[in-house]
């Protein structure tokens, strides 16, 4: 179970005190002190691991299922003695350019915390830390905790937008370029990305406007004002995703409509030099059918006149496509 647990700590008028290593002790002295909580921090802990937490907290069996099996859409549910919200969490790989996602469970009770985190993406490596150097912040309970992750989570959102905008603005440059490769499969891959994007972003939208315009059992209503200003950078987080996504769709069909041109300048080219070589084959066809009776066939000048004769009306065909743009 130690390897499971990040941290734990009480925190009693918004200052952390190391309390007891047993959670039923250390919930019950939070509880008895009337101004302090329990923080309590989990990396993807097995059923077993979680069952200690799970009794001792009266968490709600619906609840515990998801925190442990994850895959679960951004969510705020109420149960009688517990909040239990779900977040989606993103990490940008820059060495393959892509999207890699996690989950972050929260529960909230009377006086504690609970977060599970699912994944390599952890936005919560200076939550805790930032928090402790804000009493006055701490002081508001669970609640305050609460904010400062989703707040954590939607400014990863910002930095993840800001690095697929980058991709996107030299995917846009390349398909537009002089290059001549098909860049269909990337833009596809980076419209897989945008969309794992807006599955994580979209649907947080309707639990922070509940946590910001509604009550919740064991959110402070001061606390409010700050969920609104989360929605605001959700909002414009999505917006942004919204508009990858139509972006990319419109360079995908300047992709495909450039190789189609490009298929029909090859096309092109190809029937032009085969008009050209038909004059000399037509010509080399006819008086190689060994007929007696030909024209000039026993002339001394008869085979240089042919080869001027072949020379002039491939030189006139060729100036005749490049003035038109076939070659």
């Amino acid at each position: 179970m130690a390897g499971v647990i990040v941290d734990c700590a009480i925190y009693r008028k918004g200052v952390r005190t190391e309390g007891p290593a047993d959670f039923s002790d250390a919930l019950d002295e939070a509880r008895a002190s009337g101004d302090a909580f329990l923080w309590i921090g989990l990396y993807e802990p097995t059923e077993s691991e979680f069952a200690l937490v799970t009794s001792e907290f009266g968490l709600h069996p619906l609840a515990v299922e998801d925190a442990l099996h994850a895959h679960q859409r951004p969510k705020l549910e109420e149960y009688d003695d517990s909040v239990f919200m779900v977040l989606k969490t993103l990490h940008y790989i820059d060495e393959t350019s892509s999207v890699e996602t996690g989950e972050l469970m929260i529960f909230i009770g009377d006086s504690f915390i609970v977060t599970v985190r699912h994944g390599a993406a952890n936005p919560l490596t200076g939550v805790r830390k930032r928090l402790e150097k804000k009493q006055t912040v701490l002081q508001h309970g669970p609640g305050a905790v609460m904010y400062a992750v989703c707040d954590a989570v939607v400014d990863t959102y910002v930095t993840v937008s800001s690095e697929l905008e980058t991709d996107l603005q030299e995917l846009e440059g390349r398909v537009f370029s002089e290059h001549r490769d098909n860049d269909a499969e990337r833009i596809y891959l980076l419209k897989r990305e945008v969309l794992e994007f807006r599955r994580a972003a979209q649907p947080l939208t309707d639990p922070i406007r509940r946590l910001s315009a509604t009550e919740v059992t064991y959110i402070p209503a001061e606390t409010r004002p700050f969920f609104r200003d989360v929605g605001d950078g959700l909002a414009k987080v999505n917006e942004q995703v919204d508009s990858f996504d139509r972006l990319l769709s419109d360079v995908l069909s300047a992709n495909l409509a450039q190789v189609g041109v490009r298929q029909n300048e090859d096309m092109r080219k190809i029937s032009a030099w085969a008009a050209i070589a038909a004059v000399p084959t037509m010509i080399a066809g006819i008086y190689g059918m060994n007929f007696d009776h030909m024209p000039e066939l026993h002339q001394w000048w008869g085979y240089p006149a042919a080869l001027i004769v072949m020379l002039i009306a491939c030189v006139s065909i060729h100036r005749l496509f490049s003035r038109n743009g076939w070659l």
